[in-house]
């Protein structure tokens, strides 16, 4: 059944009766509500109250067009969504994005958060969401200024300004193993994973672990295959961590990063295994060489990219990393860069822990892959 514009009881159907538009219509307004489809899938319907907008989704669809009910400040669409998805959405009206004010769970303050009905909950991911969401941040604050990554004035990486970041550091469980998020600012101001990495501990699902939050200045030039970025860790960065008075044991790192991130960190293990043995590794870029990012297709060059060279160049010389892989199931064109890497890796010896996420290429897809990947990262 489709919602169309002379079909008033379809609004009932995804359990929003009277009439649209009037204040009791929106007073029991709730949105996102997928049903199911014919053939599969789900309808799910979207509102906005105000003037025209459309839906802005995170990497898995183009814009989607509301529709205006009558003359009423009413606008709606219905949208097919695939089995099994978990996507970041806007509002977008005008030249500004909002959150869904009808959608209790969100990101940050401006986007929201739409699950088909046939997936499962992410427990310890609160339903933070709206303009008011205020995510809660670590105590510690670490100023680095990293000679490596261009931190004096005029510093470069890779032709672009380095250095200079506010790294946190949080104790969960009061602390432990370091995690070291790469994109750190996200898993503070748009996914809480702070609070959802104290919740995992408390429910005794990983052991207490110390949280350092990274933030990237350009996740472009220091993501890539490049060691400046690593040198940098070990050398200035976890030296600053031991000595901020958290507890920290060092000397068992996991890194945990997407897209970019994910290739920098696998790229880690590689390159600097003293140093990063455990990685868990969401939707990893492993399409990028060094000349990729300046293609028209970055994802048709060679499958595996870089890191699939490397991984052939090392054989089986890899059996003391534990490296746990994850990635959209709705991720069609990175998939093949991916299974390879995975399969690449665990013929070199390393111990490999393969799954897929509900999701896209979207940072709220991979959460609940976060917690799960590097508690088994840490054995």
């Amino acid at each position: 059944m489709r919602l169309a514009a002379d079909e008033e009881s379809a609004f009932a159907a995804f359990g929003l009766p009277g009439e649209p538009g009037s204040d009791a219509f929106w007073a029991g307004a709730r949105t996102p509500v997928s049903l199911p489809a014919e053939g599969g899938g789900w309808r799910t319907l979207f509102l906005w109250r105000g003037s025209a907008a459309s839906v802005g989704f995170e990497s898995w669809s183009e814009p989607v067009p509301l529709r205006r009910w009558r003359d009423t400040d009413c606008w709606y669409a219905e949208v097919p969504m695939p089995a099994r998805l978990r996507v970041t959405y806007q509002l977008l009206a005008g030249d500004a994005a909002y959150a869904d004010p009808f959608n209790p769970v969100g990101a940050g303050a401006d986007r929201s958060v739409a699950a088909t009905p046939d997936i499962p909950a992410q427990p310890h991911w609160p339903a933070i969401g709206g303009t008011d969401a205020v995510l809660p941040l670590p105590r510690t604050r670490l100023r680095w200024n990293s000679e490596r990554l261009g931190g004096q004035v005029g510093g470069r990486v890779g032709g672009r300004v380095g250095g200079r970041r506010t790294v946190r550091v949080h104790p969960a469980g009061g602390g432990g193993p370091v995690v070291l998020l790469l994109d750190g600012d996200d898993w503070l101001y748009l996914h809480p994973a702070m609070t959802a990495f104290d919740s995992a501990v408390a429910a005794g699902e990983m052991p207490p672990v110390t949280l350092v939050f990274l933030p990237a200045k350009d996740r472009e030039a220091e993501f890539g295959c490049r060691p400046e970025l690593w040198e940098a860790v070990r050398d200035e960065l976890l030296p600053l961590v031991a000595e901020s008075g958290v507890r920290a044991d060092l000397d068992r790192l996991v890194v945990a990063g997407q897209s970019l991130g994910g290739l920098s960190a696998v790229y880690a293990a590689l390159e600097f295994p003293d140093l990063v043995s455990r990685v868990a590794c969401q939707s990893g870029s492993f399409w990028w060489t060094p000349d990729a990012l300046g293609l028209a297709d970055p994802l048709g060059g060679p499958v595996g990219g870089s890191v699939a060279a490397r991984l052939r160049a090392h054989r089986s010389e890899l059996s003391g990393l534990r490296l746990a892989f994850d990635v959209g199931e709705h991720e069609t064109r990175m998939l093949p860069h991916c299974e390879l890497t995975e399969t690449l890796a665990e013929q070199a010896g390393a111990t490999v822990r393969v799954s897929r996420s509900p999701s896209d290429h979207d940072r709220v897809g991979w959460r609940h892959a976060l917690l799960r990947d590097v508690a088994w990262a840490l054995g």
